[in-house]
């Protein structure tokens, strides 16, 4: 058996538990032992008991239970069927308390020829999102507000910015061949290394990567490593790890591209401080920069007036784009409420580590909460204003000043 992607798996990979390494060959994931064993190629007659399950996928099914009988048939243009779309949600039965989708999309085509399974999806997932609504797309940094977030400096320890974007006529991971991914890895990064001025750099692929440079990325958070969860293993984002992935960032290392990792590209700007616009100017070049080299490749980015950019995951449809920032605001943290207050500004906050850890010394990732439904300058926006109205709150609070009749009326921004 060889030792390397299609046929076989490098050492890296066979030093990790079986489980995994099931997930990282040529095969769709099959794992008796975490019950991941929906197969798309050979799917059953009837869906499998969802009853115990908790995602947006089973909900969906459960009220309409003739569906998957009635789109199994189907195959897009790409050969995408409704199995491998659903396979991460039947293995993976959720957490009562944490709401996944549950679904992936194969390729472009299977947000419309599986309409009827994904749009209740989506709409679940993003506030009510109709299925003949038009997503707004705005990539201009002119139209961004310019109230200052911190401007003492005190309060804003990091900001970033990041979205997804694929390629139009290829698969996303559940059904990408390797021969794709390989043709994938080929034009982004032959964009990439076409980019000038400060986002010039070099890309570094995970498969011959040197130890120190993956000590230096894996240090500061910018290295991704194989799945180790089984919603990603069922999503086939492991199949032939790790080869056609790697990084590419910027000589300053404040602009970062992830390819073919979840999404086929992953694009993060960050800085120390609270400078978003100029994050976000960054972020629109080398968006741009990519997309000039793709269509002279023969290649564009996926793209509709309905969803927006899309993206493997329905979760990040339209504008995939999360502003956050690490913020200190120990005071105003401390509230009961603070997750609510936020949420009513169109706000999410994570802990120090990410979904669902916890807040260390009252320091949170605060950033947008929707994806889908507003233009890429209004969610920033809607970051900005927030954000800056939080400090302004962790002030008075730090001056023993009262606030509740002004977070009493808290609300999106009135021009956002």
């Amino acid at each position: 058996m060889s030792d390397y992607p299609p046929t076989g798996l490098p050492a890296s990979i066979k030093a990790l538990p079986e489980w995994i390494q099931l997930g990282c060959g040529d095969a769709e994931y099959n794992c008796a032992e975490k019950e991941a064993t929906f197969i798309a190629g050979n799917m059953p007659a009837k869906l499998p008991d969802l009853s115990n399950h908790t995602s947006f996928f089973a909900d969906t099914m459960r009220a309409n239970p003739e569906l998957f009988e009635k789109l199994k048939s189907k195959t897009t243009k790409l050969g995408v069927n409704i199995g491998h779309c659903i396979k991460t949600g039947v293995d993976n039965k959720g957490h009562p308390m944490i709401k996944t989708v549950g679904a992936v999309a194969g390729d472009e085509e299977s947000y419309e020829l599986f309409k009827e399974f994904f749009d209740p999806v989506i709409s679940a997932r993003h506030n009510g999102y109709a299925p003949d609504a038009k997503h707004p797309t705005d990539m201009n940094p002119a139209n961004l507000s310019t109230t200052p977030i911190d401007p003492t400096g005190k309060y804003v320890l990091t900001t970033r910015c990041r979205t997804g974007r694929s390629v139009r006529g290829t698969r996303f991971p559940p059904c990408s061949s390797f021969e794709e991914r390989r043709e994938l890895e080929r034009v982004i990064v032959k964009a990439l290394l076409n980019l000038e001025g400060d986002l010039k750099g070099d890309y570094f692929p995970l498969h011959g990567m040197t130890e120190e440079k993956e000590e230096s990325l894996r240090k500061n958070g910018n290295l991704f490593q194989e799945p180790d969860s089984t919603l990603l293993l069922s999503s086939g984002c492991g199949r032939h790890w790790p080869d056609a992935r790697g990084i590419y960032h910027n000589e300053a290392e404040n602009f970062f591209v992830w390819v073919n990792e979840e999404d086929q590209m992953r694009i993060v700007s960050m800085q120390k401080g609270a400078s978003v616009v100029e994050i976000f100017k960054r972020f629109a070049a080398a968006t741009e920069g990519i997309q000039k080299v793709l269509k002279q490749e023969g290649y564009d980015f996926m793209h509709n007036e309905h969803l927006g950019w899309v993206l493997t995951c329905p979760s990040n449809l339209g504008t995939g784009l999360r502003a956050g920032a690490m913020v200190q605001v120990p005071k105003f943290s401390a509230r009961s409420d603070f997750k609510q207050v936020l949420a009513k500004m169109g706000l999410q906050a994570r802990g120090t580590a990410g979904v669902d850890s916890a807040s260390t010394g009252g320091t949170w990732d605060i950033s947008n909460a929707d994806r889908l439904g507003k233009s890429e300058t209004q969610l920033v926006n809607i970051f900005i204003e927030g954000v800056a109205q939080i400090i302004r709150w962790e002030q008075a609070l730090e001056a023993g000043t009262d606030i509740e009749a002004e977070v009493a009326k808290a609300a999106l921004p009135a021009k956002f």
